[in-house]
């Protein structure tokens, strides 16, 4: 019977040693950690987008729940962190760029100003949606899909 104990408290330690310690560990997300093309922006054609190579990048380094990201827009890189969490909501910062002069700022600066303010996310296949609380929103397409 002492025996039983022991054996039940060393399985018990282990098994919640198991749990603590998976549960330290970054999750990785393949449907989010990936390349996406931008296909949706208030005031930008699907052709602008394309022309300008419109992308986030989520394919870099998961610390602390978050995937470090950038952006390209066609001139400037901006680098930022984004935290996806539970019930489709999104943190988004640490946001920082380069501050080239570029031929189409417009489309940086949009970008950039509506990015910042995305509160919620949603998958649906191939797509990304981030969209902010007055229902304002970006679409993306995975870069992966043919």
């Amino acid at each position: 019977m002492r025996m039983k104990k022991i054996l039940v408290s060393v399985f018990a330690v282990l098994f919640l040693g198991l749990v603590l310690n998976c549960s330290a560990m970054p999750d990785k997300n393949p449907a989010l950690q990936r390349q996406w093309m931008l296909i949706s922006l208030d005031g930008f054609s699907k052709d602008q987008l394309i022309a300008n190579k419109a992308e986030i990048n989520l394919t870099g380094k998961m610390e602390d729940g978050k995937i470090q990201g950038s952006a390209y827009m066609g001139c400037n890189r901006m680098s930022f962190a984004l935290a996806f969490k539970k019930g489709g909501k999104v943190k988004i910062s640490n946001g920082a760029s380069t501050m080239m002069a570029c031929q189409n700022m417009e489309l940086e600066t949009s970008f950039q100003k509506k990015f910042d303010t995305m509160t919620k996310y949603t998958v649906e296949g191939h797509f990304l949606i981030l969209s902010d609380e007055k229902g304002n929103a970006m679409k993306f397409v995975a870069a992966d899909w043919d």
